[in-house]
């Protein structure tokens, strides 16, 4: 597959414009898969003509760019991350500056270092973007802990111009974006569905937001959907676990089913969170 893509060069949304733009072209490009794809072939097989090509091919696919976000359209910096542990673990000299790389991702996100260009809601949650904000917390998160994982190993800190970064300030600012998602918050709402005495009610999914075919055994045309979309009615089925778009960059949540932005759970928001979590369950008590 990889020789493939590597060989037949493009966005796959090209071929696909139709069926899944606007919303899911690929507008970061395919630079960033194929450099995360040879990472990870990397680590899984240690086949030194991976890590060749990751040497020859790593400028061409955007290495060196700089990137403030990770999540499911652009994976320059998960790659970034994923290399440096080539380098601070397994001694790969010749990846070093993608240990500088991650390192420049990290200090763009610690307020009051010198190069710290992440904007935080008043009640300190990371804000990226309006649209799916939360994926960018629990994707961030995620990398966070394992920078600060691969840094413990190898006896490392991150240096923000003058400023020292631990691994331990890494966790706890991660657990800090944790904790806000699951209801350490100005609202006291946890944006994961059926966690916590006060979560979203009124989800933009149409399994969650329609009734179920033993509460309503006709069928339910598709025009006839917007119906329930637009009702105020809490949804009749909770989908427990999932985690939506989160607050606004005020903290402020309106709970509308029809604001997709905000309200709309996705498995790009939640898949990083898995790893997180588990990361926090492990380590309890030991940030």
């Amino acid at each position: 597959v990889f020789q493939f893509a590597d060989k037949y060069r493009g966005p796959y949304s090209n071929g696909l414009k139709k069926v899944v733009c606007p919303f899911y072209c690929s507008y970061s490009g395919y630079q960033d898969e194929l450099l995360w794809g040879a990472a990870w072939l990397h680590r899984a097989t240690r086949n030194p003509t991976y890590l060749n090509y990751i040497q020859v091919n790593g400028q061409i696919l955007g290495a060196a760019e700089f990137d403030n976000t990770f999540g499911w359209d652009n994976k320059h910096v998960g790659a970034r991350i994923l290399l440096s542990k080539a380098f601070l673990v397994q001694r790969l000299k010749s990846l070093h500056d993608y240990k500088g790389h991650a390192d420049d991702f990290i200090c763009s996100l610690i307020p009051g270092a010198p190069f710290s260009s992440a904007q935080y809601t008043p009640g300190g949650l990371l804000f990226k973007m309006s649209d799916s904000n939360m994926q960018y917390v629990t994707s961030t998160s995620f990398l966070l802990l394992t920078y600060a994982k691969y840094l413990t190993s190898a006896h490392q800190v991150v240096n923000c111009g003058g400023t020292r970064v631990t691994p331990k300030r890494l966790r706890t600012i991660a657990k800090k974006q944790v904790d806000y998602l699951l209801g350490d918050n100005p609202l006291k709402m946890s944006y994961m569905v059926g966690y916590g005495p006060r979560y979203p009610q009124r989800i933009h999914h149409r399994g969650s937001s329609l009734p179920s075919v033993a509460n309503h055994p006709a069928k339910i045309q598709c025009s006839a959907g917007f119906n329930f979309m637009k009702s105020q009615s809490p949804n009749p089925n909770i989908l427990v676990g999932a985690v939506i778009g989160g607050p606004d960059q005020k903290d402020r949540f309106p709970d509308q089913r029809s604001d997709y932005e905000q309200s709309e759970p996705a498995t790009y928001i939640n898949a990083p969170l898995v790893g997180a979590l588990t990361y926090l369950a492990h380590s309890f008590g030991q940030l």
